[in-house]
């Protein structure tokens, strides 16, 4: 054996050896720690005790011990009440527990040395920021919540910072969000005059308001949701059982309004095809609607057949067909219109009523006609587009935020009212809504969750209310049935299954070019020959009665 190995077990050996003797002697320590503090306490209290009172105490003590010693089994059981009261008093008290460090020496100081190298002055030897620097200096208010996390900060910067610059203020914003956490949004107030930052953590959105209907007037959209600084108006709505007060992120269609159409793009999964089914519902009671899921998911198909509903397509050739339909519908709109107003008398109720375009995902049909070298559907939305607002005609397109690049110039300069949905940077959000985002998306966000942008206005957050698919089976009940009671018809789950019936060869729209513009004032573009049932009623458009 060697002489490594050798010493290695004697100090095992000699550590289990220590271990033994002080689990042994441990009782002997405890008593003898307590009969030391009791020598303690009585060489204080002699001490403490004066010098004429001395004498009489000696003779009482001596007087109890006597007696003591006099009494039957006096000696042991004092003997025994000495151990006892030693070993409680020699017992080590728990040390008290260290107090929790306080939430501001803990981050804060994190946050200022990560926002040196971008704030500090090198050749400035008295730099706000620097590495030996004090904290305090620069965080002039802070705060937070009972979880310890970071809820409020004021932050100064030096006046050399380049705070114009988007791009420096994102690299700012990018490491306060860091350190304070990603999981919540943020929302930066810069104060270029004073050099002031201000940071505030945002709460969560109410995610649990189902669709209903809203009290707002006639051309009044509720997109969704906001917080108090989003919105300057509150409106009654059902969640959770009671009614409460929420702020609505409203927007304003018809002639007056000055962003007629929308433009919705959004993560997959995170609301987009929810947004549109809430705007369908609202605006059904006061206008009528053509649908177009380029998607072909069937996410629309309890809308068809619903009374104010012209058509549901699926198909590039039903999209091109309904498309260019509206198109030629918002020329005659527009004479019937100028018509009215140049003999003075009253439009016809089947130009003033609105008239919605609702698209979903209709890039996909654009590559699917790109490929088969047919029309692009996007190139018959430009007459809606450009005189939608005269023709009372709304066009509102949804898609994904991947798919922006393929969306046509003119939807994208048209469409200025804006939503973004689900987790976003802070370029994409920017690119998405048409402007600066001035808060810090979280990095996770639940469904219909994101940012609304009305023209030229500041964004605001958003939730968009819960507008489930009625005939999708795995959708809790109560948000299909609420769904259900807002369609102008009865419920299609319970309808019985409609006919199979033999694709028409041609559908009606595709005549509707060829016929003249100069109708007599109200009169409409063209009328079916028939109409068909079930599914096949959507394979059309109808025109406005």
């Amino acid at each position: 054996m060697s002489l490594t190995r050798h010493f290695t077990r004697g100090r095992d050996l000699a550590r289990s050896a220590g271990d033994h003797a002080a689990d042994v002697f441990a009782p002997l320590a405890l008593i003898g720690r307590g009969l030391r503090r009791h020598a303690d306490w009585a060489k204080a209290r002699w001490a403490a005790t004066p010098k004429e009172r001395r004498g009489p105490t000696l003779l009482v003590g001596a007087a109890v011990v006597l007696g003591v010693f006099l009494l039957p089994h006096g000696p042991l059981l004092a003997i025994v009440a000495l151990v006892a009261s030693a070993a409680w008093v020699g017992r080590s008290p728990k040390a008290p527990a260290a107090p929790a460090p306080d939430a501001a020496d803990v981050k804060l100081p994190a946050l200022y040395a990560a926002l040196t190298p971008y704030f500090g002055g090198y050749d400035d030897p008295g730099a706000l920021y620097r590495v030996d620097g004090e904290w305090k200096s620069a965080f002039a208010e802070w705060a937070f919540d009972p979880d310890g996390r970071l809820a409020a900060l004021e932050i100064a910067y030096p006046a050399y910072f380049t705070d114009t610059e988007p791009a420096a203020r994102a690299r700012i914003e990018q490491v306060v969000q860091g350190k304070a956490g990603r999981s919540r949004e943020y929302r930066f107030d810069w104060d270029e005059e004073s050099n002031r930052l201000r940071v505030t953590a945002l709460s969560p959105l109410p995610a649990d308001i189902a669709a209903q209907r809203f009290v707002t007037s006639p051309g009044e959209i509720v997109l969704g949701f906001t917080d108090g600084a989003g919105s300057h108006r509150t409106i009654p709505v059902e969640q959770g059982g009671v009614t409460e007060q929420q702020p609505p992120v409203v927007w304003r269609v018809g002639p007056r309004s000055a962003e007629p159409h929308l433009l919705a793009l959004g993560a997959p999964g995170h609301g987009t095809s929810t947004l549109l089914r809430s705007i369908a519902l609202q605006a059904l009671p006061h206008g009528d609607l053509v649908v177009v899921d380029g998607a072909s998911t069937g996410e629309h198909a309890c809308l068809v057949n619903r009374p104010g509903v012209h058509t549901v397509e699926t198909s590039l050739h039903g999209a091109l067909a309904a498309l260019e339909w509206c198109a030629q519908e918002t020329e005659r709109r527009l004479v019937a219109l100028n018509a009215a107003r140049h003999h003075g008398l009253a439009a016809p109720a089947d130009v003033t009523r609105p008239l919605w375009i609702l698209l979903d995902h209709l890039t996909e049909l654009s590559e699917l006609a790109h490929a088969e070298g047919r029309t692009d559907p996007q190139e018959l939305l430009e007459v809606p587009l450009r005189h939608g607002r005269a023709a009372r005609v709304t066009v509102v397109f949804v898609d994904a935020l991947d798919a922006r690049d393929r969306i046509s110039a003119t939807v994208r300069t048209c469409t200025r009212t804006r939503v973004v949905l689900g987790p976003v940077t802070a370029d994409s959000g920017a690119a998405a809504l048409g402007g600066p985002l001035d808060i810090a998306p979280a990095a996770h966000t639940p469904p219909g969750r994101g940012y609304a942008r009305i023209g030229t206005a500041a964004p605001v957050r958003l939730q968009v209310p819960v507008t489930v698919d009625p005939l999708d089976e795995d959708a809790p009940a109560p948000l299909r049935d609420a769904v259900v009671a807002l369609l102008p018809h009865r419920d299609t789950r319970t309808e019985a299954a409609a006919p199979t019936t033999a694709p028409a060869a041609a559908p009606a729209p595709a005549n509707l070019a060829k016929e003249p513009l100069e109708k007599p004032l109200g009169e409409p573009l063209g009328k079916p020959a028939g109409e068909p049932a079930g599914e096949a009623a959507s394979s059309r458009p109808r025109p406005v009665w």
